[in-house]
C-alpha cells in the first residue's frame, strides 16, 4: 500500500494498546498510530485523520450503547472500524452484522487472526473472528436452501468460499479467467448476494463447505 496508514488505537487496556502497536509496526512499518482515551479524543483524532483505521475496545470505551457507536460509524464515513473486545453481547454482534464498515474480532483470538483483521482493515475489507462468525450463522435458518445452482456452479462456490481467487479457480479447472467470471456472476444472481462473505454464509448453510474449510 502506498498511502501511509493512520491509525486510532481506543482502548482503555496499556497492555493491548501495547500489542496492538506491535503488530501495526510488524505488518505496516512506520505509520502514524495514535492514542484516543475518550469519546471527545477520538472524534478529535478522527476530525483531524478521517480515513483512519480505529482499533476500538468497545466493552471499555465510553460509549452510551450500540446507537452512539452506530452515530460515529455513519458520521466518520472514511474511517474503517476494527471492533477488539471481548464479551461482545450477541445482540451487539447482530445488529452490526449488516455494518460492512465494521470488523469484529476478540482479545482471545490467535495472532495469526489478529493479523488478519489487521491487513483486512488497512485494505478496507471486512473481518469477521471465526468464533462470531459460527454465532452469526448457526442461528440463520437451520433449513437449507433450495440448491439452484448447477455442479459446476457448485464446485466453484466451494473453491470461493475456500478463498481461491479467479486466477487461481480458472488455473485448477484448466479454464479460461472470464469463464470463472460469468460462472461467478451467475452464482452471485441466483443466490441473491453481492459479495463473496454473503456467498459464503450461504455455501455454510447449504453443507457444502465445513467451517474448518472457511477463511475470511
Amino acid at each position: 500500500m502506498n498511502k501511509q496508514l493512520s491509525f486510532v488505537l481506543a482502548d482503555n487496556q496499556d497492555i493491548t494498546r501495547m500489542g496492538m502497536r506491535g503488530f501495526i509496526a510488524h505488518l505496516f512499518g512506520t505509520n502514524l498510530i495514535t492514542e484516543a482515551s475518550g469519546k471527545k479524543q477520538l472524534t478529535d483524532l478522527l476530525t483531524d485523520y478521517p480515513d483512519s483505521v480505529v482499533v476500538l475496545d468497545y466493552t471499555l470505551f465510553d460509549l452510551n450503547g450500540v446507537e452512539e457507536f452506530l452515530i460515529l460509524v455513519r458520521r466518520f464515513t472514511d474511517a474503517c472500524w476494527l471492533l477488539f473486545s471481548n464479551d461482545l453481547s450477541e445482540d451487539f454482534i447482530r445488529k452490526l452484522s449488516a455494518e460492512e464498515k465494521v470488523s469484529m474480532i476478540l482479545k482471545e483470538n490467535t495472532g495469526e487472526e489478529i493479523r488478519s483483521a489487521l491487513l483486512c482493515a488497512a485494505h478496507r475489507e471486512r473481518f469477521l473472528c471465526h468464533q462470531i462468525t459460527n454465532l452469526l450463522i448457526s442461528h440463520s435458518s437451520d433449513s437449507k436452501a433450495p440448491s439452484v445452482l448447477t455442479a459446476t456452479e457448485k464446485e466453484i462456490l466451494r473453491q470461493i468460499a475456500r478463498g481461491k481467487s479467479v486466477k487461481e479457480i480458472a488455473a485448477e479447472r484448466i479454464s479460461s479467467i472470464h469463464t470463472v467470471i460469468t460462472h461467478k456472476k451467475n452464482i452471485f444472481r441466483k443466490l441473491e448476494v453481492n459479495n463473496v462473505y454473503e456467498a459464503t454464509k450461504y455455501a455454510l448453510r447449504a453443507g457444502l463447505i465445513e467451517m474448518a474449510e472457511y477463511y475470511i
